[in-house]
């Protein structure tokens, strides 16, 4: 609990953390309002396909033309300053950055990214949880053979959920459940980008203000980005996926502890050790007072009388048996909270959440009936969603991941509902994502067995 004090002392010893960050867009402009602010942090370098966006991103969150002037990398790091440029390749292979951030939200781009800042000897916060979804166990074992810390982004629900798993588990109770909360309906798996914002809360004005992009914002509306999330989750803590993918069940955050409880005793769980989403909304539409829309959870379990007496002394909330209670954070904070994960990498060498195995994946979902030729638009768009499967599941279905879902041709007709396969479309198997992809399988198709097994 004293990274505060670690990196005051960095400061004062003239030993920032140096960081290089790739992508300048939504999150990591919430970060980049934050780390001037953070001591014992030198955001050394920033490295975007767009530089003149992420000048616009920098002056919006207050940044000084000055401050990210640097003519060069080695300036930045001589004068204290920031460089700006668009060539990541150069940013990871600076000797002197100790830690990337991959913030472009490009799944294929991100493991390119992630696998390079390895060879180069650098730690990994990747924002981009997408990839994580769909290659993080073997990004992950790569950074361990090369020395390095992989990490999930603090700030995003997936390492808010490993966090409150972690402090479960560490205080000696059992895991019954985790996941995020999400504001949800079946129709909503429809979704385009055409009716994400009716379907929100916003008006498309509003959107419009707020610079929001309408795709991104449909990823988490249509179910994808909960799937994706509790992907990282799962191969990180070990919690496993329902059997049929992920089923939203509404609740309060005083009910979460008797929803998220097994069938056989009233809840929804097929088995104890489940990721599970929680919908802000009754199924008739209603909305839910005191909602974790925002927020994450775990349930934990009570295990013998004394501790559920402990409970009752206490008066911690709990389903009708007394046995199941909840942890929960009500709201995250994105991209301002990101610190913590580079103040952990670069402190403790402690990731923030990271695969330990292959539980769970997140396969492509026809939308409407697709046609041979068509083009799939990946998350967020208008010919796929993301469905949460077992592993073992998904390799044996030989699912198509959403994260390679992205400008990829049908060379046959799927209907709406179906979940794609490899079989389903034209990969450009020379892809640096598509073969990194296929390693993990055969890496970790043993264990997926096992674990469904």
């Amino acid at each position: 609990m004293n990274l505060f004090s670690k990196l005051q002392q960095r400061q004062a010893d003239g030993n920032p953390l140096r960081v290089g960050l790739i992508g300048a867009g939504k999150f990591a402009a919430m970060y980049l309002a934050q780390v001037p602010k953070t001591p014992g942090v030198h955001l050394a370098g920033i490295a975007d396909l767009a530089p003149a966006g992420a000048r616009a991103n920098l002056a919006r969150v207050g940044w000084k033309p000055e401050q990210f002037g640097a003519a060069s990398l080695d300036a930045a790091l001589a004068n204290g300053n920031t460089h700006l440029g668009d060539d990541w390749e150069a940013l990871v292979s600076h000797p002197k950055i100790d830690i990337v951030v991959e913030c472009t939200g490009n799944p294929p781009a991100a493991v390119e990214h992630c696998l390079a800042a390895f060879a180069h000897g650098k730690h990994v916060v990747n924002v981009t949880v997408e990839a994580d979804a769909f290659c993080g166990p073997l990004l992950a074992r790569k950074a361990r053979e090369a020395g390095v810390v992989y990490s999930l982004a603090y700030g995003d629900q997936p390492a808010l959920i490993c966090e409150l798993v972690d402090w479960a588990r560490a205080a000696g109770f059992p895991v019954v459940a985790a996941g995020r909360g999400h504001k949800w309906l079946p129709h909503f798996s429809e979704s385009t980008p055409d009716t994400v914002w009716d379907n929100w809360g916003l008006t498309p004005e509003q959107a419009t203000i707020g610079g929001l992009n309408p795709k991104m914002f449909n990823s988490f509306l249509d179910g994808s980005k909960p799937s994706i999330e509790s992907t990282a989750v799962c191969n990180a803590t070990g919690l496993v996926a329902p059997p049929d993918g992920l089923t939203f069940p509404p609740a309060s955050v005083e009910d979460i502890p008797f929803v998220c409880r097994p069938i056989a005793e009233g809840g929804v769980l097929h088995q104890k050790g489940q990721v599970e989403v929680i919908s802000s909304l009754e199924k008739d539409g209603r909305v839910i007072p005191y909602d974790i829309r925002m927020g994450v959870f775990v349930v934990f379990e009570g295990d013998t009388e004394y501790i559920r007496n402990c409970f009752r002394e206490y008066m911690v909330r709990t389903d009708p048996s007394g046995r199941y209670a909840c942890l929960y954070k009500r709201w995250h904070l994105i991209g301002l909270e990101l610190g913590i994960s580079v103040a952990a990498v670069g402190l403790r060498g402690e990731a923030t959440g990271a695969a330990t195995c292959f539980n769970a994946d997140v396969v492509a979902t026809a939308k409407r009936d697709l046609k041979p030729g068509e083009i799939l638009d990946g998350e967020g768009g208008y010919t796929v969603w993301g469905k949460l499967f077992q592993a073992a599941k998904s390799l044996a279905y030989g699912g198509l991941p959403l994260g390679l879902a992205h400008q990829v041709k049908l060379t046959r007709a799927v209907k709406k509902g179906q979940s794609l396969s490899w079989a389903d479309v034209a990969m450009d198997e020379r892809l640096p994502a598509y073969k990194a992809r296929r390693e993990m399988e055969s890496m970790f198709a043993g264990q997926a067995k096992r674990v469904a097994a």
